[in-house]
């Protein structure tokens, strides 16, 4: 491995700045401005969605999403006498894990803003817990204030785990639809739960109750989820590589896994984003199981702000495979701490491709 040059004046050459340090702030501007499709997904198009030819319902709802972009980018004029209103659309993707659900979402994001005269300003994109943090930092009318300026409002891996959060997310949908904004939502199911990614549209317009009508659901089959694991198992690395390896990164940060989950307890989960501005890697030693759900779902939380800026992760200790015991990953939130394991499985692998390139 060889070593990175480094100003002598910079203390972080052989001290990796820590994330526990940072006591990130977060305007409503900035949480705002947060609300655009992940890095990960930033080249995600409805050009670059290959639909495979063997599951029909892929191709069928590309194509009947380059209608609702265009619908939405280019609403219909009412007439000077006409007091008719056209409800803007409301689309939901149903599937099973890794069908492209998220391509898809990103693509209709990224193709409003293009096709629109407003560019970015006309959409919001936001995971389930983006909306519900944002609405915990602002305030409910504050939020609808500033999602109702916009064309399209999309909601990635809407969850149903938590009565309380659910029904503040269905009053949100109905006052945005009452005011004109189209929607776009997806949620993911695990792969092993059989049948049941048939059953999540059931779910959802179940728990919407009242919006059930105005949502179009579109069914997108695959069989992706039978060819991959969820749960990426990347071998953890030893301590002194993971420092040794920050300690040459001027973006990295280096931090002890216990003391970052005592960090997040003291940080709002809506500005786990402001957290990470400006660095490139998180390495994280002496990884261990967590046991409590609360600490839990807070790292769930940090794990999606890393995957959706691409942030590599270099993990000493347990690995990730072991992360979450075996009662969280047969509980309710379940489906959470399985996308967490399989992001940050990811993550770490691109970590380690790193160090070996290194």
């Amino acid at each position: 491995m060889t070593s990175a040059t480094v100003d002598p004046a910079d203390t972080r050459v052989n001290a990796p700045a820590s994330l526990t340090t940072v006591r990130p702030t977060a305007s409503p501007q900035r949480l705002l401005a947060d609300l655009v499709p992940p890095r990960h997904f930033a080249d995600a198009r409805f050009g670059t969605y290959r639909a495979n030819p063997d599951f029909p319902s892929q191709g069928a709802t590309l194509a009947r999403l380059q209608e609702v972009a265009h619908a939405i980018a280019h609403p219909p004029r009412r007439g000077i006498f006409s007091r008719k209103t056209h409800a803007a659309p409301a689309v939901y993707l149903d599937g099973g894990f890794g069908v492209g659900k998220t391509h898809l979402l990103a693509s209709l994001a990224h193709a409003v803003t293009a096709d629109g005269p407003d560019g970015a300003d006309q959409i919001a994109y936001g995971t389930f817990v983006e909306y519900t943090n944002l609405v915990g930092a602002l305030g409910f009318q504050n939020t609808v204030a500033a999602l109702a300026a916009k064309k399209l409002v999309c909601i990635d891996e809407f969850e149903l785990d938590d009565a309380g959060d659910t029904t503040l997310m269905s009053r949100l949908l109905r006052e945005l639809t009452d005011r004109g904004v189209a929607l776009a939502a997806t949620s993911n199911t695990l792969p092993e739960a059989l049948g049941e990614g048939r059953f999540a549209a059931e779910d959802f317009l179940r728990e919407i109750q009242a919006l059930a009508s105005r949502f179009e659901v579109m069914r997108v089959d695959g069989d992706d989820y039978r060819h991959r694991a969820v749960v990426t198992d990347s071998r953890p690395l030893p301590a002194d590589v993971v420092g040794a390896y920050a300690a040459t990164r001027p973006d990295a940060t280096c931090d002890r896994f216990g003391d970052l989950l005592d960090h997040l307890a003291t940080v709002h989960p809506s500005r786990y984003g402001a957290l990470l501005d400006g660095v490139g890697l998180v390495a994280l030693t002496d990884v261990r199981p967590v046991t409590r759900q609360e600490v839990a779902l807070r790292l769930v939380v940090l794990v999606d702000r890393l995957y959706d800026n691409d942030v590599p992760v270099l993990l000493a200790g347990t690995g990730e495979d072991a992360l979450f015991t075996p009662e969280m990953l047969r509980g309710g939130y379940r489906k959470k701490y399985y996308r967490a394991l399989s992001r940050l499985g990811a993550l770490a692998e691109d970590g380690r491709a790193l160090v070996s390139a290194g």
